[in-house]
């Protein structure tokens, strides 16, 4: 008999319910072993959120030094364009939207100070990490840079080997962990009062961003048709079964042999395209930003803290570069994100893991705009290396 795969989207919506569910019921004496837990996992996030910059960023930096030359700095300054583009425009949207669907909510503003509403966890171990957020993004920017730079491959293979232990850790620990994680937290949610508002809030975000994730599709084709002169409608439509399959596969690597064949469909060569849609799948997460911005931003507002352009502005600046660094497996993006949250817009525990179980209930959208934006890249790149080449 065929072992049935249960997704970890599917993983986090069990959580949820049970935490709402055993939250209705389960003495207090019990609920606290869950947060003891959550103490625990959190702690350890913390102490492994500089390791995975370190271990993913740094590689991926590494790599974009080698290739194409002037074309590979033309599709990466593409991609980072365009990521910083949804940024935006979702932070804007997001201002203009928000503040009047999710009101700030005085029980939510409990999780900026859990200790006063919330069960506490029977004891805690302190895991301090090794080094600060930023000490470890500005380490991985300039040993990146540096390997890219040199001729000899020790230290690159080094650090290709510790992305491999990173991303086994994420895969092998903290993944498969997660969906517990989140049980906890919304149980103790449900026993402080406050889960009904965070429910009610994931249920309109979602909605929000899945408007937005279709506008900005339409702006990325909108602005690939003009530069080729082609019909931008028909473009975006060739790209559908790429954005079908990745709404099953939530993967922008396992999507790429579809996102090829359509890419060439939309006329672009096919050593253009062969060159530009694997890039992308690393390089361009458009989608992913979109979430990370409007979900950091919700939550935020709930919470009753303000939300500022000079706060954004920088967060999503230093987002779309770390974006580079997600791995290829569900919910990677956050993972490499959560570094960002914590140290510039100061995310503890509780917030991060609201932000992780929102951003894994839009996992598939947020996936399918990445990879249907990348045919819009493709578009764009081959008529650029077309004029280089006359």
């Amino acid at each position: 008999m065929k072992k049935i795969k249960i997704t970890l989207l599917t993983k986090v919506i069990i959580a949820i319910a049970a935490g709402v569910l055993f939250g209705q019921f389960l003495p207090s004496g019990i609920a606290r072993i869950f947060v003891t837990f959550n103490s625990l996992f959190g702690n350890f996030l913390s102490f492994s959120i500089p390791l995975i910059i370190v271990g993913l960023v740094t590689p991926a930096i590494g790599e974009l030094g080698k290739g194409a030359g002037k074309l590979l700095a033309i599709t990466a300054l593409i991609a980072y364009g365009s990521t910083i583009f949804s940024g935006f425009f979702t932070y804007f949207s997001g201002s203009a939207i928000f503040p009047h669907i999710l009101p700030a909510n005085t029980e939510l503003t409990a999780m900026e100070n859990p200790e006063s509403f919330m069960l506490k966890p029977y004891f805690a171990v302190a895991m301090p990490p090794l080094m600060d957020v930023m000490t470890a993004l500005l380490l991985s920017f300039t040993v990146g840079l540096g390997i890219s730079n040199i001729k000899g491959t020790t230290l690159r293979d080094t650090f290709v080997d510790f992305k491999e232990v990173i991303t086994m850790l994420i895969e092998a620990v903290i993944i498969p962990l997660l969906p517990l994680h989140i049980f906890g937290i919304f149980l103790n949610m449900t026993v402080s009062g406050q889960v009904m508002s965070v429910i009610a809030m994931f249920l309109k975000v979602i909605v929000v961003i899945f408007v937005l994730h279709v506008l900005l599709l339409l702006v990325q084709f909108t602005i690939a048709g003009s530069v080729s002169r082609k019909n931008p409608l028909r473009l975006l439509k060739n790209m559908l079964p790429a954005y079908a399959t990745a709404l099953g596969t939530q993967s922008s690597a396992a999507t790429i042999p579809v996102t090829l064949a359509q890419v060439v469909k939309n006329g672009v060569r096919e050593n253009i395209a062969i060159f530009v849609v694997p890039l992308c799948a690393t390089i361009h997460l458009a989608g992913s930003t979109m979430k990370i911005t409007a979900c950091a931003m919700a939550i935020m507002i709930m919470a009753g803290e303000p939300v500022t352009f000079a706060q954004f502005g920088g967060f999503i600046m230093m987002l779309g570069i770390t974006m580079v660094a997600a791995p290829g497996v569900p919910g990677g993006a956050i993972m490499a994100a959560l570094g960002l949250l914590q140290s510039m817009l100061g995310f503890n525990e509780t917030l991060q893991a609201l932000m992780i179980a929102l951003y894994i209930a839009m996992d598939s959208f947020g996936t399918a705009c990445n990879v249907t934006g990348d045919g819009s890249i493709a578009v764009i790149i081959d008529k650029i290396a077309g004029k280089q080449a006359q």
